[in-house]
C-alpha cells in the first residue's frame, strides 16, 4: 500500500547516494550491489509490484537476462533487502542492549534509541522492508521474519525483566512492546531530516516516550 508520505521519499531517495540507503555493512560491492542499492530506489518509488525486471534491469544498465545471473527472481532481491534490513536492525538493538549494562531502563532507552535511528536513518529501507515484506513467499520471507522475531523478543525481555524487578510498571509486556516497536516504525512516514529535529534528538524522544510506557519517566532525561 502507498502512502501520503510517497512523493517525499520518492524525492529522498533519489537523491541519496547509496551508503545513505543502505547501512555500509549491507553495502555488496560490484554488480549485486548496484542491483540491491537500485532496486531499493525503485521499490520506494514505484513500489515491489509496480517495478518491473526490465526497468529495474535498465536503471542498472543491464539486459533482463544479465540480471538473473546474480538473483534468480525480483522477490530474492526483495528477500535479500529483507534480510539485510532485519539484520541490520538485529546487530544494532544487540550492541546496544551489550553497551547498556544490567538496569532494564537503561536498556530500554538504549534499544529505542537505536532503533530510532535506525528508521531515521534508513527510512526507505524501512518502508520497502515493512510494506513490501509480504509479497513474498513463505520460503523467502522467513530468514527475515525469523531476524524480526528476534528483535521483537529481544524488546519483550527488557520489558519482562522491568515488570519482574519492579523497575516498570506496566500491566503487559506484550502490549508495550507492540506499541514501543510501531512507534518507531512510523518514523519514515513523518521524519525529516531537515526539519530543525536532529535524529539524536528525535531518539532521545522516543527514548522518553518509551519509559513513559513503564511509568519510568525519572531517568528519560539522564540519558
Amino acid at each position: 500500500m502507498r502512502t501520503p508520505s510517497d512523493s517525499r521519499l520518492q524525492r529522498q531517495s533519489a537523491k541519496r547516494p547509496a551508503s545513505d540507503l543502505l547501512p555500509s555493512a549491507a553495502l555488496s560491492e560490484g554488480t549485486p550491489g548496484r542491483i540491491l542499492v537500485t532496486a531499493l530506489r525503485l521499490f520506494a518509488q514505484r513500489g515491489f509490484h509496480g517495478t518491473s525486471v526490465r526497468a529495474l534491469a535498465a536503471q542498472c544498465e543491464l539486459q533482463p537476462g544479465a540480471l538473473y545471473v546474480h538473483f534468480p527472481s525480483k522477490e530474492h532481491i526483495l528477500a535479500e533487502l529483507a534480510r539485510l534490513g532485519h539484520e541490520a536492525q538485529q546487530t544494532a538493538l544487540r550492541t546496544a542492549l551489550l553497551e547498556a549494562g544490567d538496569d532494564p531502563a537503561e536498556q530500554l532507552v538504549a534499544v529505542v534509541k537505536s532503533n530510532a535511528t535506525l528508521h531515521a536513518t534508513y527510512p526507505q529501507l524501512a518502508i520497502v522492508v515493512n510494506e513490501e515484506l509480504y509479497a513474498l513467499p513463505d520460503e523467502l520471507a522467513g530468514p527475515a521474519l525469523a531476524l524480526r522475531q528476534q528483535s521483537s523478543a529481544l524488546l519483550f525481555d527488557i520489558l519482562h525483566r522491568g515488570i519482574e524487578t519492579g523497575r516498570f510498571q506496566c500491566r503487559s509486556a506484550l502490549v508495550t512492546a507492540a506499541a514501543i516497536g510501531a512507534m518507531g516504525l512510523r518514523i519514515p512516514y513523518f521524519y525529516e531530516p531537515w526539519s530543525g529535529l536532529e535524529v539524536a534528538a528525535l531518539a532521545e524522544l522516543q527514548a522518553e516516550l518509551a519509559l513513559r510506557m513503564v511509568d519510568c519517566v525519572h531517568i528519560a532525561r539522564r540519558t
